[in-house]
């Protein structure tokens, strides 16, 4: 091996290293990766470069926005609503209604936001059938992985996937060319589920129910201590209406929260109280004569009521601007009226040093105060209700504009009358100029994440095609494998390609198995098609962990789930899938 060669095993390792233990977001680690072999001088500038022309994120980039116009016209209300009325208050009714419907809606539209648009109706609907809304969403995110593998546009690793095979001299894959062996899968996971999978998924509390009941909480008041209250000096602890009926929430001196130091402060004339309380106690907050009641944002002083209040619980969305930022830095008190009680991430409910928290994607939140404030939250901040569907308004009558356009690009991409990237440019072109998406929102709509660890690993796999060392791997494999026959480096492919979806980005496996495998094919003298194939099935179909596909990563906190609980459910599902796979893909793509 040369020092190149070297060097680039040892950075691949620091890159799955990375994945794995999220040291970074995987999108900073894929695009270091390509710093360092840009700074060591293994790929050229210029080279590097040409990774921003490739067609497939371009069009993943487009599909999102036609995606968010499917969205903004409510072709997924009407979806959610037909499964209330159908469900009848039956669960295995409304899993399998809710499975078909989001298997249908993801061999369409990315599967991504087909889960976070379905997530508060069934977790709405899980309350009229009497089941926890754990029981929904695990088979919502694998109908969503099962109708992603339908069509090319169904999910962003089949359009990967087609650049891959074209950059390595293969024919694209076409718009329908792994629907039938798609079919058949989706057909599998189903009866997995029906049969066997229902009975493996568990029951778990939402967020709200884990943090426990603390009484009716109808009111958030905020009282001002004048210069003449006789509370002046006195701790929290020792306030008449510090009761079981009421809790301070914060203490606002100046511009300053005292909240992390409530146990041990006294009060000082000016400082604002903000607690949760009833109708009782308000009214005899008032009559006390020993607080005003004030405005958040009133410097004045002047009185005012309460404010009604709800709790709301709320998931970080994959575009929000709240992702990476302290909680401190967020200033939802100031800018909404709205407090973060709570937040539920991996197992972990997490309600102590909230301050510097930083919030991840899917992370569970629970909020409460003002409903305007909460949904001016919702509208600016990107994060999703799961308390109910989004109320929004919908533009109806856009709905056959925005249905006519993906229906549009996949004919003309299926009788290759252009390629897909040149017309889902020009399908998200016209859901903007109908209205059927605000350009703003469809630009937001974009998940810049994924498209930036794409352009990162396509450098990482450049370097590998520079220094040889993907040809290394090959030669490695068929050392090892022998005399073995194309049926076994089928399943190898498979499922070593399968094992590193569980562990990294799906799209990020893609990008470095696909190549290795293509190339190890034609080595072999065996038609790279089903290889190919077998990648992309493999790369999609996660079902064990809540790390490698984002669906699962997003229900894995808003269902309240544990890891193991994806492992028990999954890991069957994986192993059938992988016998599936390694039995039909050689009859549709014979080697």
């Amino acid at each position: 091996m040369t020092l190149e060669q070297i060097f680039m095993l040892v950075l691949l390792a620091a890159v799955f290293i990375s994945f794995f233990k999220e040291f970074y977001p995987p999108e900073v680690t894929a695009l270091g990766a390509s710093a360092a072999l840009l700074a060591t001088g293994i790929i050229q500038t210029g080279d590097f470069l040409t990774v921003f022309s490739s067609p497939a994120p371009i069009t993943i980039a487009m599909m999102f926005i036609i995606s968010a116009a499917l969205e903004r016209t409510g072709v997924l209300v009407v979806l959610g609503g037909m499964l209330k009325r159908k469900a009848r208050g039956s669960f295995l009714r409304a899993m399998v209604l809710m499975m078909v419907g989001a298997m249908g809606a993801s061999a369409f539209m990315n599967n991504t936001p087909v889960v976070i648009l379905l997530t508060p109706i069934m977790i709405s609907m899980s309350a009229s059938v009497g089941v926890a809304p754990s029981r929904f969403l695990i088979p919502l995110s694998y109908a969503a992985i099962f109708g992603g593998t339908l069509t090319l546009v169904g999910t962003s690793t089949n359009i990967l996937m087609s650049g891959v095979a074209r950059d390595a001299g293969q024919p694209a894959i076409s718009m329908f060319e792994m629907t039938l062996p798609g079919l058949i899968f989706a057909g599998v996971g189903m009866v997995y589920m029906i049969f066997a999978g229902r009975y493996l998924l568990p029951d778990r509390a939402s967020l709200s129910s884990m943090m426990g009941k603390e009484g009716k909480r109808k009111f958030m008041a905020r009282l001002l201590i004048p210069h003449e209250s006789k509370y002046i000096g006195k701790r929290l602890s020792e306030l008449p209406f510090n009761t079981l009926e009421t809790r301070i929430l914060d203490v606002v001196r100046g511009e300053v929260s005292m909240r992390r130091t409530l146990k041990d402060m006294t009060l000082e004339a000016g400082d604002r109280i903000v607690l949760k309380t009833g109708t009782g106690e308000i009214l005899g907050l008032k009559e006390n004569g020993q607080v005003a009641f004030r405005d958040i944002d009133d410097h004045a002083f002047e009185p005012v009521t309460a404010d009604q209040t709800i709790t709301m619980e709320a998931s970080v969305g994959p575009n929000s601007h709240l992702r990476g930022r302290p909680i401190k830095d967020l200033k939802l008190r100031r800018k909404y009226g709205v407090y973060l009680m709570a937040v539920h991430r991996a197992e972990q409910n997490i309600s102590q040093d909230l301050p510097e928290l930083r919030l991840q994607f899917a992370d569970t939140l629970l909020l409460e105060g003002p409903p305007e404030g909460l949904q001016r939250l919702m509208e600016d901040g990107g994060i999703i209700n799961l308390s109910a569907p989004s109320e929004r308004a919908t533009r109806w009558s856009k709905a056959p504009i925005a249905i006519a356009t993906i229906v549009a690009v996949m004919v003309l991409a299926a009788f290759e009358v252009m390629p897909i990237a040149g017309l889902a440019v020009i399908g998200a072109v016209i859901v903007m100029l109908t209205r059927c998406v605000d350009p703003e929102e469809a630009f937001d709509a974009i998940d810049w994440r994924i498209l930036f660890l794409i352009f990162g690993m396509l450098g990482v796999s450049m370097g590998l095609d520079a220094t040889g060392t993907a040809q290394l791997i090959v030669t490695a494999v068929v050392a090892s494998l022998g005399d073995a026959g194309p049926l076994v480096i089928l399943a190898a492919v498979y499922f070593v390609t399968s094992l590193l979806t569980e562990m990294v980005s799906n799209n990020a496996v893609a990008v470095l198995v696909g190549p290795i495998a293509i190339a190890l094919a034609l080595q072999l003298g065996f038609d790279p098609r089903p290889f190919i194939m077998a990648v992309m099935f493999a790369a999609s179909a996660s079902f064990a962990t809540p790390i490698g596909y984002q669906t699962n990563t997003f229900v894995y906190s808003a269902g309240g789930y544990r890891f193991a609980d994806f492992i028990k459910v999954g890991l069957p599902l994986n192993i059938i899938f992988g016998i599936v796979a390694i039995a039909i893909i050689p009859l549709f793509f014979p080697f």
